[in-house]
């Protein structure tokens, strides 16, 4: 159904509804907008507008602004009328301007932010902070009251309010997708929610796709099609589209109003008809397309150049008011074409009846709870005991790492399936990731087409009312758990480690938001963005050089320490121990880097929790201090064997086995380490160990030979600040890759245990008997795989089944 301004309901409220108010309050918006955008001083023109009474500094966007304010005013007439709990999500976040304009329009802002008060002091303090140092940015964020998403970086806001709707049943979530945003992939890919979102038991997405015609500076794509063709995109994704078009607010506000009821009443009904009847297919949802022009009420021209309706509105279409005398006269006429003096009484107040027409307490958008994180009791995590393998004799039994973590988040589902508050999200790996257990709790959620489709045999663990997410987009699955998490529920993203870099930069933005919301007091803590990395780049060996690629780790390392976290647990119960430490932990981004494939296991659960404690600590049953009569606390090693991640782990074990065999007499430590940032300085980190705990571990001054999961730069970069950095040799994915075996990919990189063995020899203090003859060893052993993986297409025996025993046995 599409319906055009002008096609309003026949006998609907909204037809008949008298809209001179809301159109008032729609312009006590746009004059704030444009206030904070222009305004030092004179904040409600109560004296002639002067050059000092404009900011130096001129930021913003306009463009986006009336069209977000017009939607604002709205949503606001919806809630009144219905008492519906909306979220807001602002795809086209660069209209910060006019979110915080509505949220103070409607007093949450003031709530939150005591000091900007509701009278000509509050809006004095208003105008002034925007995009001022010291003040607010210019973007909608976290210092905004009401936002999940800021719309910095463009794409994400559709998935955002998807995941804020899942297993949110009350909640409807109605977001505004600009037209150039809908040009990028991730949006794109957004539209696919009606295939996920269950009207039984989830909330629901009300999308306003607000076509103003262009962007920065040039058309975009879906602002020239037509309007039937932009509603048949939407119709073949599962929506059920509106039209509103047009540039007269006297038609515009009674079509929008008809929209939104139209859309609300669709809503209700999907649900009641669900959660009595059950779910028979996808819901056709209703989305609204509304179709007014960029920058609507300003300056239609500027300087004989036209302005409104165009790309030159799109951020401060007025650039020369302190300069150009005609600019400001300009600009003060836009400005009093609002008639603030008919919106705001003599102390800067909004006046009685426009105030009036925001919804009550906490149904304002701007204090809805699940906005401020507010989404239910804590996530209790079952006792991992039950979970924990078998690891004696320790380094011989072989275990993917991964599966008991797929057993406890099996129990997690079971234990959620009354209050569902936790959920993981898979680029179709679930299986893959051997965290298939979950299957025996839960399907994957796909609601099926109806019956004059047929669905293609085969279909495993498939259904409605599933609860483990699994669509081919990192970007889906990533943005919708940060959109549930947001909203303060529990979920694990688990990605093959080189194609969790599609979604990294939102991963960076995530953090950005963390770092931020911590310092707002009237922001909840949220439970943590957790990230679970396989298929990593050691043990892709069978999908070759395109699957191998550590990077994720480096673009995490690099952001604010007070919210990011990169654990490499070496085994299945580290894996236990850092997975309930992320799951019970909130406002950060946990990273955690682990493979799937058959592993040994090296400790026990009670030994995990202590390593796990520490971050960083030494295995003396892999090195020889103890054997030789020495100790670390009295006497210094020859060389540090030291390592982060699994496969590193095990090369390096190798390591101190053939050292330990071929030259007994040099004294060897082992070092593991499974928190990547104990390894900064404290005051670069709140993780790093303290310079004595660092000392007593790595020593002052003897040289480590460390294997590293990623790349070396990332290791050097964290060990910046630390006595003798340079005392750290780093072997670590080099860009080195193929389809090949397993012990052939680190060949390549050089981070095997030869390649180990020939620098730990090389770095050592001294000269041992038996020296030479290992580093021979080593250089016959390498020429010796070379050749034999090209016969046998294998690695070599001794190689392959090689296990941890002690040397000296």
């Amino acid at each position: 159904m599409t319906q055009r301004t002008q096609d309003s309901h026949p006998g609907s409220r909204a037809e008949s509804e008298d809209f001179e108010l809301l159109n008032k309050y729609w312009a006590a918006a746009n004059y704030l907008t444009v206030a904070q955008i222009y305004l030092q001083e004179n904040p409600l023109l109560r004296e002639p507008l002067q050059a000092q009474h404009i900011k130096p500094r001129l930021l913003g966007h306009w463009g986006t602004s009336p069209g977000l304010s017009l939607i604002y005013a709205h949503l606001n007439r919806l809630i009144r009328r219905t008492s519906a709990e909306v979220l807001l999500v602002t795809g086209p976040g660069h209209g910060g301007p006019a979110v915080v304009a509505n949220t103070y329009l409607e007093g949450s802002y003031s709530e939150v932010y005591p000091a900007v008060g509701r009278d000509l002091a509050g809006l004095r303090r208003l105008v002034r902070q925007f995009s001022t140092p010291g003040g607010i940015a210019s973007h909608v964020g976290p210092a905004t009251p009401g936002s999940i998403h800021e719309g910095g970086e463009l794409g994400y806001s559709l998935m955002h309010a998807t995941g804020a709707a899942m297993d949110n049943p009350g909640l409807i979530v109605a977001c505004v997708v600009g037209d150039g945003e809908a040009e990028t992939g991730p949006l794109e890919g957004s539209w696919k929610a009606p295939s996920f979102l269950n009207p039984l038991s989830d909330g629901a997405v009300l999308p306003i796709l607000h076509l103003n015609g262009y962007k920065i500076s040039g058309p975009t794509v879906l602002g020239r099609r037509s309007n039937l063709e932009v509603a048949s995109l939407l119709e073949a994704h599962g929506w059920e589209p509106v039209i509103v078009d047009g540039d007269d607010p006297g038609l515009v506000h009674p079509a929008l109003a008809s929209a939104m009821d139209s859309a609300y009443a669709a809503i209700r009904a999907i649900q009641s008809h669900a959660r009595q009847e059950g779910v028979t297919g996808p819901a056709r949802w209703p989305a609204i397309i509304l179709r007014t022009p960029k920058g609507w009420t300003g300056p239609a021209t500027v300087d004989g150049v036209p302005v409104e309706g165009t790309f030159r509105s799109h951020q401060v279409p007025l650039a020369g008011v302190r300069e150009k005398p005609e600019h400001l006269a300009q600009l003060e006429t836009w400005m009093r074409s609002y008639r603030p003096e008919e919106l705001f009484d003599a102390d800067g107040r909004l006046v009685a009846e426009l105030s009036a027409l925001a919804p009550d307490f906490d149904l304002r958008m701007g204090a809805l709870p699940a906005s401020r994180g507010v989404g239910g009791t804590d996530l209790v995590v079952p006792p991992i005991e039950k979970y924990a393998v078998e690891t004696l004799p320790r380094g011989q039994k072989m275990y993917q790492s991964t599966k008991p973590l797929g057993e406890m988040l099996r129990d997690i589902y079971i234990d959620t399936a009354e209050d569902p508050k936790f959920r993981l999200f898979c680029p179709d790996e679930t299986n893959s990731n051997r965290l298939g257990a979950v299957f025996e709790a839960t399907d994957r959620c796909l609601l099926e087409p109806d019956a004059s489709v047929a669905a293609p045999p085969g279909g495993d663990h498939v259904s409605a009312n599933g609860r483990v997410i699994e669509v081919l987009s990192e970007h889906l699955c990533q943005g919708w758990l940060e959109g549930y998490v947001l909203t303060g529920r529990y979920g694990l993203f688990a990605s093959y480690e080189a194609f969790a870099m599609v979604s990294a930069s939102m991963t960076v933005q995530h953090a950005k938001w963390l770092q931020h919301s911590r310092d707002l007091e009237w922001r909840q803590p949220v439970p943590s963005l957790n990230i679970l990395l396989t298929s990593t780049c050691w043990r892709n060996d069978h999908n070759g050089f395109s699957h191998q690629g550590p990077g994720l780790i480096d673009t995490v390392l690099s952001l604010s320490g007070t919210v990011i976290r990169v654990y490499l647990p070496p085994d299945a119960n580290t894996l236990l121990v850092t997975a309930e430490h992320m799951l019970k932990s909130k406002n950060y981004v946990n990273l955690a880097v682990i493979d799937k494939q058959d592993h040994p296991q090296y400790l026990t659960l009670d030994e995990a929790r202590k390593h796990a404690a520490v971050g960083a600590s030494v295995w003396d049953w892999a090195g020889n201090e103890v054997s030789l009569g020495s100790s670390k606390d009295v006497a210094k090693p020859d060389i540090i064997l030291a390592c982060a991640g699994d496969v590193p782990t095990q090369e390096t074990l190798a390591a101190a086995w053939l050292l330990r065999r071929h030259v007994p007499d040099l004294t060897v430590r082992v070092v593991n380490v499974m928190d990547a940032m104990v390894l900064p300085p404290p005051d670069t980190h709140p993780h790093g160990l303290s310079s004595e705990k660092f000392e007593e571990i790595f020593t002052g001054d003897v040289d480590v030979v460390m294997a590293w999961h990623g790349y070396a730069r990332a290791l050097h970069q964290l060990l910046h600040g630390r006595p003798l950095p340079e005392r750290f040799h780093v072997r670590g994915y080099n860009e080195q890759g193929t389809t090949t075996t397993p012990f052939d990919m680190v060949v390549l990189n050089k981070v095997s245990r030869y390649h180990l063995v020939m620098e730990s020899l090389r770095r050592s203090r001294g000269h041992f008997a038996g020296a030479e003859e290992l580093l021979e060893h080593c250089r016959n052993q390498l020429d010796a795989h070379a050749a034999h993986i090209r016969e046998h297409f294998e690695d070599l025996p001794e190689i392959r089944d090689w296990v941890w025993t002690e040397p000296d046995s």
